[in-house]
């Protein structure tokens, strides 16, 4: 996993490769719109959310895809709808940022929040 030494996730976006950076934003931006800007932490090297003690989902560019670690219960919630998606213990990547499927992302995303269960 490739880890951030930024100090805040306004850092943390400025390291992005421009091509991914329209991608992120908008998971930030869901993100926040869901957790709030006093929940957003960097947690082990990428931007994290919910409790910032204990963050429930977490984001980050790695070097072949975007991933993002909304927890095993989450995906597993989802699986459906993830059918044919790259996931991992917890993670689900993309490659192509123009593959993210973001209303479903708002879906995981809800849904970590109204159980209070994450993946971080």
């Amino acid at each position: 996993m490739v880890q951030s030494r930024a100090a805040n996730v306004d850092d943390f976006m400025q390291e992005v490769a421009p091509e991914r950076r329209p991608a992120l934003d908008r998971l930030r931006a869901l993100c926040l719109e869901r957790f709030g800007a006093d929940s957003e932490v960097m947690a082990f090297g990428m931007p994290a959310y919910g409790d910032p003690k204990s963050p429930l989902v977490a984001f980050n560019s790695q070097k072949q895809h975007i991933a993002i670690y909304p927890g095993r219960a989450a995906l597993d919630a989802f699986a459906e709808r993830l059918a044919g998606v790259d996931r991992g213990g917890g993670c689900v990547r993309w490659k192509k940022p123009d593959k993210i499927d973001f209303d479903l992302l708002a879906d995981i995303l809800d849904h970590v929040r109204d159980t209070g269960r994450g993946g971080c």
